[in-house]
């Protein structure tokens, strides 16, 4: 069966955001920060498909990617501030939706704190890959950290194949993948958002089982390459979708089977977008939110691969 985009008529909306995170928890879909929230945190119910508008407030959070564990949605590898300087939060992050309270966990490393990190959990332990130190202006790197939830330590892990910052990492069968992304510490005399255009297209896996870094071959880069595009598993597959380039958002959507290694093209987004987050709910994809252009702007709709 083809699969396509639905743009969902809803009852209330969002605030239109970007560089912000969604995810589900305990049914109920949640968009976190972002650039234009202003500590708002909104929930979607997917079965009145109708918005509602939380009391806890959050701290200025923006470019990260959460998990979620025991009811609660963590997160580490955010930035707060004004572009271009954004400096890396210092400490984990915690929402908690039963609660509706936000909360503070464990101090980051001063040495590893970064944003716009794709971030995993995998056997109850948060991992961290890449990212950037120092908002829009410097620090790219490659770093891979493992960060126990429950004793609030952290321990360095061999580097990643190359740096990139503006993705989301994905788990699929005891492997991380590392999808799109760019080196937004990359600029020009003349053009300090060179960056925009220093998008990077080999995908990175790290197996849990060996241990061990590897590159894919040439014959598995991401096509058109794209910065904080969202990216989900749905019937063994990783779908990446969206993103941003040199000039503009983009709406394209491709799936990639990790068996073969090879991409197939889907329907594209209704929208498109970049700066939000996909979640998987009941064998579909949602997304909302993001930016409908290079850079800052912001949408408040809601899709759905169906």
């Amino acid at each position: 069966m083809t699969k396509k985009w639905e743009t969902l008529s809803c009852v209330g909306k969002p605030i239109g955001r970007h560089e912000t995170a969604f995810v589900e928890c305990g049914g109920k879909f949640y968009l976190i920060g972002g650039r234009e929230a202003d500590g708002q945190i909104d929930r979607f119910d997917p079965e009145k498909r109708s918005w509602q508008k939380m009391k806890a407030r959050t701290p200025l959070i923006h470019h990260f990617q959460p998990i979620v564990k025991d009811g609660k949605v963590i997160m580490v590898g955010a930035m707060t501030g004004d572009y271009p300087t954004e400096p890396p939060m210092p400490r984990v992050q915690i929402y908690d939706p039963e609660k509706d309270e936000w909360t503070e966990g464990g101090e980051i490393p001063v040495e590893r704190r970064r944003g716009s990190s794709g971030v995993v959990i995998y056997e109850n332990k948060i991992y961290m890959v890449g990212g950037i130190t120092f908002g829009h202006t410097s620090g790219t790197n490659n770093w891979f950290d493992e960060y126990d939830i429950e004793t609030e330590t952290w321990k360095q892990l061999p580097d990643a194949p190359r740096i990139r910052d503006h993705f989301h990492a994905i788990v699929f069968e005891d492997k991380l993948y590392c999808i799109g992304g760019r080196n937004t510490s990359y600029h020009e005399p003349d053009n300090f958002e060179a960056f925009f255009g220093a998008v990077i297209n080999e995908i990175d896996v790290y197996d849990f089982k060996t241990k061990i870094w590897i590159t894919l071959p040439n014959t598995a880069n991401l096509p058109v390459g794209s910065a904080a595009g969202g990216v989900a598993c749905l019937d063994d597959q990783i779908i990446y979708f969206g993103g941003e380039n040199a000039t503009e958002a983009l709406a394209a959507t491709r799936s990639f089977n990790p068996s073969s290694q090879l991409w197939s093209t889907i329907a594209p987004l209704n929208q498109g977008r970049h700066g939000t987050q996909a979640l998987v709910y009941k064998d579909k994809i949602f997304v909302a939110a993001g930016s409908p252009v290079r850079g800052g702007g912001n949408v408040n709709s809601i899709e759905v691969l169906t």
